[in-house]
C-alpha cells in the first residue's frame, strides 16, 4: 500500500517562506509522478505544483508561478515544494499526490495545514 506523509505546514507571517515535504513509501519512486494540491475552506482541491518521475519536467498554477518550487530526490523517495513571499490567499490544506505512471493509478497524503497571517 503506498503511503504518503506530508510535513512542513504552520503558520507564517505574509511574505514568508515554508517547505513542505512528502515521504513516500513506495519501491520505486521514480515510477511516480508527483505533484502537490491545495484546498482552502468551501473551495476545490487545485493543482499547485507538478513534478515528472524523471523530476525534468516541472509545471505551476499561475497563482504560485515565480513563487514556488517543486523539487524531489529519486533516491530519498520524497517531494518538497519551497514557498516563498507567501500571502494570505495562499491558506490551505496542502496534499502531496502521486500517480503511478504504469497504471494511472492516484495516491494522497493527508494534508499539511499552510496558514498564512499576520
Amino acid at each position: 500500500q503506498v503511503q504518503l506523509v506530508e510535513s512542513g505546514g504552520g503558520l507564517v507571517q505574509p511574505g514568508g517562506s515554508l517547505r513542505l515535504s512528502c515521504a513516500a513509501s513506495v519501491r520505486v519512486f521514480g515510477l511516480y509522478r508527483m505533484a502537490w494540491y491545495r484546498q482552502a475552506p468551501g473551495k476545490q482541491r487545485d493543482l499547485v505544483a507538478g513534478i515528472s518521475s524523471g523530476g525534468g519536467s516541472t509545471n505551476y498554477s499561475d497563482s504560485v508561478k515565480g513563487r514556488f518550487t517543486i523539487s524531489r530526490d529519486n533516491a530519498k523517495k520524497t517531494v518538497s515544494l519551497q514557498m516563498n513571499s507567501l500571502k494570505p490567499e495562499d491558506t490551505a490544506v496542502y496534499y502531496c499526490n502521486a500517480v503511478y505512471t504504469l497504471a494511472g493509478t492516484q495516491y494522497w497524503g493527508q494534508g499539511t495545514q499552510v496558514t498564512v497571517s499576520s
